[in-house]
């Protein structure tokens, strides 16, 4: 029995909603052992962040080298890494580890609207962990502050993917959650060559609290396990429309989506190539 591995890099989420906590509920639905490196602690629940507590580089680089000397991973995602030092230092780790199949979800601002990446972390992200990535997973804001450029439409997806490309990434996906404009949430993948669609209805409601964390979870988990680049999109879609359909109606506020949705209820959505 062959036993795929996947690794998250990211923040704590004390409400179980989003972070590392999401990132392990994922992998274990999809069946992959999943291990982490913490880079903050964060005081949250629905109603928003508390506080945020960074590990320092050298905390978050002993993490990673414990998994790289002795277990290794099939692939790894990357979440809220908060400063430049942090960055820098994941990124020099996953160089020296030669680890190539990395998902980087550039989480840049909770649910409730509390930043989680500094300022001066943006350059260091595009500087030294974009070159090195598979593939990067934003939502519209992210995109839009990552490119410098207004997404407002289709075309403005799709320019904005080329732009990732010409910054060094190999793949995106950019996410279409935020654009509340449709009744339908389309997310653009580019590879370079191609641009495909994944379509899916748009639900109305406020529990979408971690949907990014969730969704690079099952893309990494995907990858982890061998899955071509499409096929594992199209899981992570899926899977990702199945827990906010099926929500939990927890808390006050932004509430977290349903985990365990998708084994109980699989779906397949509208997903193909070149198709509007």
């Amino acid at each position: 029995m062959t036993i795929y591995k996947a690794l998250t890099i990211a923040g704590s989420d004390s409400g179980g909603g989003a972070g590392i906590q999401a990132d392990l509920k994922t992998f274990q639905e999809l069946n992959v052992f999943g291990m982490s490196a913490l880079t903050a602690v964060t005081a949250q629940n629905t109603l928003g962040v508390q506080g945020v507590y960074p590990m320092t580089p050298e905390a978050v680089t002993n993490q990673i080298n414990s998994i790289g000397v002795d277990m290794g991973t099939d692939a790894l995602k990357t979440g809220m890494l908060f400063n430049a030092e942090i960055i820098e230092a994941v990124s020099r780790k996953i160089k020296e580890y030669n680890w190539k199949k990395v998902v980087v979800d550039p989480v840049m601002i909770a649910k409730g609207g509390a930043s989680l990446l500094q300022q001066e972390a943006i350059a260091a992200l595009k500087t030294y962990l974009l070159p090195i990535s598979l593939i990067i997973t934003p939502n519209i804001p992210e995109a839009e502050v990552l490119t410098e450029m207004e997404i407002r439409t289709l075309d403005d997806k799709k320019k904005a993917a080329e732009r990732f490309l010409e910054l060094g990434v190999q793949n995106v996906v950019i996410k279409g959650g935020h654009d509340e404009a449709t009744d339908e949430a389309v997310d653009v993948l580019y590879d370079g060559k191609e641009f495909y669609y994944f379509k899916s209805k748009r639900i109305p409601t406020n529990n979408t609290h971690g949907t990014g964390c969730t969704f690079s979870a099952a893309l990494t988990a995907g990858l982890a396990k061998g899955k071509p680049l499409f096929e594992a999109v199209t899981t992570a879609k899926n899977f990702i429309q199945a827990a906010i359909e099926a929500d939990l109606k927890i808390g006050s506020g932004h509430g977290p989506t349903n985990h365990w949705a998708y084994n109980l209820k699989k779906e397949t959505l509208s997903c193909g190539k070149n198709e509007q």
